[in-house]
């Protein structure tokens, strides 16, 4: 399975409480941190309802 590389781009501030749940759920805490997880659907899914917090790449 493929490994994607995801890191929080922007604040969490004014976001809802599910995006940040979501961001916790990813490991993402912090601004400019980094965590990688394999590419399941529900890593997937999960990245794609705070997309617009994080970045992606394939690794």
């Amino acid at each position: 399975m493929a490994k994607i590389k995801i890191t929080q781009v922007k604040s969490s501030i004014g976001s809802t409480k599910r995006q940040k749940a979501t961001l916790e759920a990813l490991g993402l805490r912090k601004m400019n941190q980094t965590v990688e997880h394999e590419a399941t659907p529900q890593v997937v899914g999960m990245a794609n309802k705070v997309g617009h917090l994080i970045s992606v790449e394939e690794v």
